[in-house]
């Protein structure tokens, strides 16, 4: 460090030598020809001899006038570059400084502020859905009289939280996103191996006699196996939906699973639950979850062991956040679906922020659901609206949000009559009629059907909230891929379900974990303490939910604030 400002004044001074030195020559060479023309006698009558010597001198002069005027044009170029030179330097040692002080900066910031850790994102998500907890307790014990300022409350509240999570919403896009990412690389591996014939292989059987759904989840279900196992799910497509006069359904609604190995063949193979030695076999046929013994470990509703901690960092619903990238990867839309719905959402004009409202009715109603009126629906659509009005106020935007509902049916009658209310009062409604009347249960084998129904599902998955019911595998199969969308928000608590909790059909076992003690306040309630394991059958709304103790097998109401989701994990092999 001590030779570097002698080394740059040693090369100024350097320059300024070779400056003086040229001029002090270009001085002697000018006196020196002054010299010799002096010393040529002035002779009134000019010999040949004399005239050449003249000659010759005018053209030596010359050729010093051409030198003296390069070594002008050279000094001044020079002159130039030394002044450029100087600036280069002055523009560098401020570069310099200024990016020392950004380093500072930069550094002096990071003493105070570092990524938010698992602790603090739980924390933080226990504040969003305990606000929303009370606003339901309150809701149905408060007359609707006090009801609007409890609601502008929530709603500041809200906003105010949203103000706070701001600060790290990029980082959470980040690690979620690089986390989807790694997933789906781990998945197409998976399914396209080098070797498809010494690939091990598991054989599911895709056609299993239910609803699309029920199907997909059953699909969804072979592949949490074969990831497990480590194995190239094998899943014969070409007759699926064999009702319909179209052939290869499945390539014209969605992409293959693998483009290397769909060959079911192996040199040897066996059935699960055949004995302890599956290892050793090459392919394997997995049942369907219904029916599967013994229970394999990684059976919904448990995650994988070695993305745990990401995940539970990043989503309120871990697993829900991994089937939906499961999901995300069966039911990648084919070429001709993506050119559907890129049409679809233009001539519809969609647009966001929008809800997504799914109204499930026909053969559900008095067998798996019971019948809910449009405005049970809506009253979860306007109170995200009047969130989001809320939320332009508080930012200086004296502008209401434009309430945009994207509807998806299989009852015709919601478009035609049930709509026309909330229209009337400035909702503007989304989609196309035409693909609740081919929802009809006698043509749901058909391949128009069938694909109304895809598209309805890729569409509400794109929505920024869904009201629907999740005892429908259609919303449950919307709101699992709406999980996998690449947004600075955590879309667990997108969603509000007017009935059912969420569940994964066949699932062992779904439950929460306490976290503060209780104390029973009435015969209705069960009493539980810190650490204890709580099932659930359902949500009642009001700040309750309605389950059983795992040790004491009693039967009753807790508070859900009290309790947190329970969350097995297990080593899978495609990690």
């Amino acid at each position: 460090m001590f030779f570097t400002p002698f080394w740059r004044s040693l090369k100024s001074r350097s320059l300024f030598i070779l400056v003086s030195l040229s001029w002090l020559a270009l001085i002697i060479f000018i006196f020196t020809v002054s010299s010799v023309y002096q010393r040529v006698p002035y002779e009134t009558s000019i010999t040949p001899e004399v005239d050449a010597k003249y000659i010759k001198l005018n053209e030596r002069l010359n050729d010093a006038n051409q030198q003296i005027e390069t070594l002008m044009s050279q000094n001044r170029e020079l002159a130039q570059n030394l002044k450029k030179l100087s600036e280069f330097k002055s523009q560098m040692k401020k570069e310099m400084i200024d990016k020392k002080l950004r380093e500072v900066n930069r550094e002096s910031s990071m003493i105070n502020v570092t990524k938010p850790n698992t602790q603090y994102e739980l924390a933080f998500r226990r504040i969003r859905q305990n606000t929303d907890e009370l606003w339901h307790f309150l809701r149905k014990r408060v007359p609707n009289k006090y009801m609007s300022f409890i609601d502008e409350l929530r709603y500041n509240m809200y906003y105010d939280l949203n103000v706070i999570a701001d600060r790290d919403n990029h980082w959470r896009r980040n690690e979620r996103k690089n986390l989807s990412d790694y997933v789906q690389k781990a998945i197409y591996r998976l399914q396209n191996p080098r070797d498809c014939d010494k690939a091990k292989k598991l054989i599911c059987d895709l056609n299993k006699y239910c609803g699309f759904g029920c199907q997909i989840h059953h699909l969804a279900h072979c592949f949490v196996a074969a990831m497990a196992l480590n194995r190239t799910l094998i899943a014969e497509t070409s007759g699926w939906r064999t009702a319909s006069v179209n052939k290869n359904v499945w390539n014209k609604l969605f992409q293959p699973f693998s483009q290397t190995c769909s060959s079911p063949d192996g040199h040897n193979r066996t059935d699960w639950g055949s004995g302890d030695q599956l290892d050793t076999y090459q392919v394997l046929y997995y049942p369907i979850i219904d029916y599967i013994s013994p229970i394999p470990e990684f059976l919904p509703l448990v995650i994988p062991e070695q993305i745990a901690d990401v995940v539970i960092r990043q989503s309120g619903e871990p697993f829900i956040w991994f089937i939906g990238q499961v999901l995300n990867y069966i039911m990648r839309p084919s070429n001709k679906m993506t050119e559907y719905l890129h049409k679809f959402k233009r001539d519809n004009s969609i647009a966001h922020p929008i809800v997504g409202l799914h109204v499930r009715r026909t053969d559900k109603i008095g067998t798996e659901a019971k019948m809910h009126s449009l405005d049970e629906y809506m009253y979860f659509v306007d109170d995200y609206y009047n969130k989001l009005d809320v939320r332009n106020a508080r930012k200086g935007v004296d502008k209401k949000v434009e309430r945009l509902v994207y509807l998806a049916t299989d009852e015709p009658e919601v478009w035609k009559k049930e709509i026309m209310p909330y229209k009337e009062s400035g909702y503007v409604f989304k989609g196309d009629v035409r693909l609740s009347e081919t929802a009809d249960p006698s043509q749901r084998h058909e391949f128009e059907s069938l694909h109304n129904v895809v598209v309805d599902i890729l569409l509400l998955s794109q929505c920024d909230f869904i009201v629907c019911t999740f005892s429908s595998q259609i919303c449950r199969l919307a709101f699992e891929l709406m999980q996998t969308r690449d947004t600075e928000q955590d879309m667990s608590t997108a969603f509000y379900s007017i009935d059912d909790i969420y569940y994964f059909g066949g699932q062992v076992f779904h439950g929460k974990k306490a976290i503060i003690s209780h104390k029973a306040h009435n015969s209705q309630e069960i009493s539980f303490k810190i650490g204890d394991i709580l099932g659930i059958a359902n949500n009642q709304h009001n700040g309750y939910n309605d389950g059983d103790h795992n040790r004491t097998k009693h039967k009753g109401l807790y508070p859900r604030f009290k309790v947190t989701e329970f969350i097995e994990t297990k080593p899978f092999g495609v990690f």
